[in-house]
């Protein structure tokens, strides 16, 4: 009968205390792995949208100023500056904006100041835009209706009727890019109104503009200049914000930085963190509104639940001095 008797009271209140104390461990290392996995996925997710960004924009900025067999776009006939008259197609993003081809780099620095609309709710009031010029890497044939250089290794002309151009292989044919990229307000994904994204106003057929929207949950973006000031050596020895150009300097590298924020907010963290990057110095002041009046120059503080990825990428310019 001794050995029938069970468990007493006292070793039953035991067993079930370090039961429940290894119960409640298992279930603490679970939690907590289970935010570190949330943490580490969101970051792995701020990184792949950095980077997809990044390899949108690069491989265009960095073929900048390249014209087919032509050395520099000074030879380029029927091109024309944003100042001259208009040569009536397209003007949707402003006088001549697709035919200025001596402009292979511009930008706005802290405002958007194309005449094409930007998507939703407006542009991120105080991000930079980026416009690039060039041709397609790839020849093609006349197209009518479609922007392109014909170009010899002695001339080249800018032409949209579907015209004849010089018989190969003294001549080809490529299409005329013109890409400005800039930020919204508001992203193209469904019920998500607020989420800020990349957008390109590409040109198309027609000749016109389309905007697309390259990808969601991209907060700011900050852009300057490396200039060569003599215009001859390709050395980049200063960095200008867009804008004004010094006369006879040649822009030769690009420094872009990208700011990429979370799509949803993350329940417990606080972003409290001040972000300079571009011309963005809390000297100036600090703001968490990047479309607040003032938010420009000022130093980003957005004291919210989203985690955010601030990268930088200077892009050397392949063709800075030409062709």
């Amino acid at each position: 009968m001794k050995t029938q008797r069970g468990l007493s009271l006292v070793e039953l209140m035991v067993a079930l205390t370090i039961g429940s104390v290894m119960i409640a461990g298992a279930l603490f290392v679970y939690m907590k792995s289970r935010d570190s996995y949330a943490v580490n996925d969101a970051v792995a997710r701020l990184q792949d949208t950095a980077r997809y960004a990044i390899s949108v924009i690069e491989p265009d900025v960095r073929m900048s100023n390249y014209w087919g067999l032509v050395k520099g776009a000074g030879v380029i006939t029927d091109q024309a500056a944003q100042t001259a008259t208009s040569l009536g197609e397209p003007t949707s993003c402003g006088t001549n904006f697709a035919h200025d081809l001596l402009t292979n780099l511009e930008g706005d620095n802290n405002s958007y100041g194309l005449g094409c609309a930007a998507y939703g709710a407006g542009a991120v009031g105080s991000a930079d835009t980026l416009t690039v010029r060039r041709a397609s890497a790839a020849t093609t044939v006349s197209t009518a209706g479609m922007l392109q250089i014909c170009s010899t290794r002695l001339s080249a002309r800018l032409y949209s009727d579907g015209g004849v151009c010089t018989a190969a292989p003294a001549g080809q044919v490529n299409n005329l890019i013109v890409s400005t990229y800039y930020l919204s307000r508001d992203s193209e994904q469904p019920n998500r109104p607020g989420l800020p994204a990349l957008r390109r106003h590409t040109l198309i057929n027609g000749p016109a503009f389309q905007d697309v929207e390259i990808i969601p949950a991209v907060e700011d973006m900050q852009v300057q200049f490396g200039i060569d000031p003599s215009g001859t050596n390709g050395v980049a020895t200063q960095y200008i914000n867009p804008g004004a150009m010094p006369a006879g300097a040649q822009v030769v590298s690009v420094r872009l930085w990208l700011l990429v924020r979370a799509e949803n907010a993350e329940v417990g963290f606080v972003d409290d963190r001040t972000y300079e990057y571009g011309d963005r110095d809390d000297d100036n002041g600090v703001t968490a509104d990047l479309n607040a009046i003032g938010a420009a120059t000022q130093a980003y503080r957005p004291n919210d639940g989203f985690r955010r990825l601030l990268v930088s990428r200077t892009i050397q310019l392949r063709n800075a001095l030409g062709t």
